[in-house]
């Protein structure tokens, strides 16, 4: 597929840019700012946009609010944000844009295999949502703590539903029966006020929603 990388420190986005190339992806533009970024997708239709939040000039939020204006042109463009931070403000707008497709939010300083890096990008680009459970805890924060509600296994529970996980993976992460995590799911929908769903992208949604709600 065709990428489109913004990252304003040259070592990383050189070293994206490789990693991708070695897995077969054709890397259309580097970037290292928020026009860039803009112009690039303009030229050459990517498939996905691989950008990091705080770039040139301000250092602020430039490259999330240039994945949200691209968003907002195209909503079937898919984008990845590869971030130290969590950027409050707009990340939830981002996450929940174009029903919530094709979209992901993880922390760099969180990827510890490149191999689930580049699934991450792969299930992105197919449609997929894709969030790192600590940016789901840090947004479910702002809303005067619902998290505290649940119950510790229910916290771990969250975190992989917020990694797109289906009911077996959880179970076989946790070392529990499916049933008991349907249980859990069921608990934590209630807690949070969250309509139930089958799949796992839908219960990323659910999430997503709430989080804009």
């Amino acid at each position: 597929m065709r990428v489109v990388i913004a990252e304003d420190a040259v070592l990383l986005r050189e070293g994206l840019a490789g990693l991708l190339e070695r897995f077969g992806h054709t890397v259309a533009a580097a970037v290292g700012d928020a026009p860039a970024l803009i112009e690039a997708v303009a030229a050459h239709r990517p498939d996905v946009v691989v950008t990091d939040v705080r770039m040139p000039p301000g250092f602020a939020d430039e490259g999330l609010r240039a994945a949200l204006e691209l968003r907002g042109r195209e909503p079937g463009l898919a984008v990845l944000v590869l971030s130290q931070y969590v950027e409050q403000t707009y990340a939830a707008e981002l996450l929940a844009s174009g029903a919530g497709a094709g979209i992901g939010y993880l922390l760099k300083d969180r990827i510890g295999d490149v191999r689930e890096f580049v699934e991450a990008l792969d299930r992105v680009a197919a449609g997929g949502t894709v969030v790192d459970p600590e940016v789901v805890r840090q947004l479910l924060r702002r809303r005067r703590d619902p998290l505290a509600r649940l119950t510790p296994r229910e916290h771990e529970v969250l975190g992989l539903i917020a990694e797109g996980r289906s009911n077996a993976s959880i179970a076989k992460e946790l070392y529990v029966t499916e049933a008991a995590v349907a249980k859990h799911i069921a608990g934590i929908f209630a807690k949070l006020d969250l309509p139930p769903a089958a799949d796992g992208h839908r219960r990323v949604l659910a999430v997503l929603a709430y989080l804009r709600g």
